[in-house]
């Protein structure tokens, strides 16, 4: 195997993806900013007990493991940076009230998550602690409809959905602990008839509740007709009244219900979302509420938030593409390193030609001297100035 390859779902980010990549990290971290989000670097490894801490032991068999040298205990590599920043909020900040953090950096999967993913996916995300109430909900998905018309996406819908409602429904069954795992993919795929065989696990009114949520899904109308079809219990209906407070505080031509859309359901304690782009077949972003998050680092409180891969944002956005260059002639006179000088702080792209034997890049402006003011003109005329 030749000594350049590299590992399956793993690549090298070239200069024109890699130009967009930063260029929208700049824009968005600058975005959370404005809404008062501030940034933290947590780092890529750290011992296994911390990542994998409280909701974020679903993501063991999706980390890197390796041992410490030094101390001979088993680190991991940050499948996701949610706990991280959990941690940093119970133990490093450990501030009353409420918390707003952000970050960006690379995660790693030991598998990618679809047939053409990467395994080492660049997040950002957004994330709110110490507020338990709809307001901190409505924040964080107001905040991620601004990124992606920020990244000039297109239209962009959001689809709700709320971990508790089918707790509730196993919760009513005896049995229905001993079924959760299974019928969560089943939900998943909506596959109807495999929940319905489920009778004889468990009651026929449990069986037909899954049966129900796997067919709620559509506009916010999907809302009244669960309250017609799931049953009627407390943690249901209070469930159901914070999505409709939600759907109703946005827009409703961005948002849809999929009460069957349960992604991360073991991460998630309460509202869940993941936000779709006009011609993307898959969620570009995910997000909800964790309330449990930090409970393992000694400070449970409320938090909510969302992540998005930046490698995959990058693929659709219409902002950040690359900047054309201006070709400058090498020289050591003042007035043209000036010039140089003054483009680059107006945010030009100014390559310098080093020799007259260097091929330059084929771009359509140049840096000429004209009637002795050197001054952006078309290739052309440009080349034509320097040969006169």
């Amino acid at each position: 195997m030749p000594a350049w390859s590299l590992p399956e779902a793993i690549a090298d980010i070239l200069p024109s993806e890699a130009r967009r990549i930063e260029l929208l990290r700049r824009s968005l971290l600058d975005l959370f900013a404005g809404f008062g989000y501030e940034l933290v670097m947590p780092p890529m490894l750290e011992y296994v007990e911390s990542l994998l801490s409280g909701t974020g032991r679903d993501l063991d068999l999706q980390m890197f493991k390796l041992v410490d040298q030094m101390s001979g205990r088993t680190m991991g590599l940050r499948a996701d940076i949610t706990p991280q920043v959990a941690r940093i909020d119970a133990h490093l900040l450990n501030r009353p009230g409420v918390t707003r953090l952000c970050y960006a950096g690379s995660v790693l999967y030991t598998r990618p998550r679809s047939l053409t993913g990467t395994r080492e996916p660049f997040v950002v995300g957004a994330e709110l602690y110490g507020h338990g109430g709809i307001e901190a909900d409505f924040e964080i998905q107001e905040l991620l409809l601004a990124t992606l018309a920020a990244a000039g996406v297109g239209r962009a819908r959001l689809d709700l959905g709320h971990a508790e409602i089918l707790r509730a429904i196993l919760a009513a069954d005896p049995r229905g602990f001993m079924v959760g795992d299974r019928v969560y993919p089943l939900l998943q795929s909506k596959a109807r008839d495999e929940l319905a065989a489920l009778e004889g696990e468990l009651s026929a009114s449990t069986c037909e509740a899954l049966v129900a949520l796997a067919d709620l899904h559509g506009g916010i109308e999907t809302l009244w007709l669960a309250r017609e079809r799931l049953p009627v219990l407390p943690r249901i209906g209070a469930a159901l009244d914070v999505l409709e407070r939600l759907a109703s505080a946005l827009d409703p031509s961005c948002v849809s219900i999929d009460l069957a859309d349960l992604r991360g359901y073991h991460y998630h304690s309460g509202t869940m979302f993941a936000a779709y782009c006009e011609g993307q077949p898959t969620a570009i972003a995910q997000g909800g509420r964790y309330d449990e998050v930090g409970l393992a680092f000694g400070r449970s409180r409320p938090a909510t938030g969302f992540s998005l891969d930046l490698r995959e944002l990058a693929r659709i956005a219409t902002v950040g593409g690359p900047r054309e260059p201006i070709v400058a002639p090498w020289g050591d006179d003042e007035s043209v390193r000036a010039a140089i000088a003054t483009l680059r702080t107006a945010g030009e792209v100014v390559v310098q030609q080093l020799s007259a034997t260097e091929v330059a890049p084929s771009v359509g402006r140049r840096l000429a001297l004209r009637d002795g003011a050197w001054v952006v003109a078309e290739s052309n005329a440009a080349h034509a100035s320097a040969n006169a």
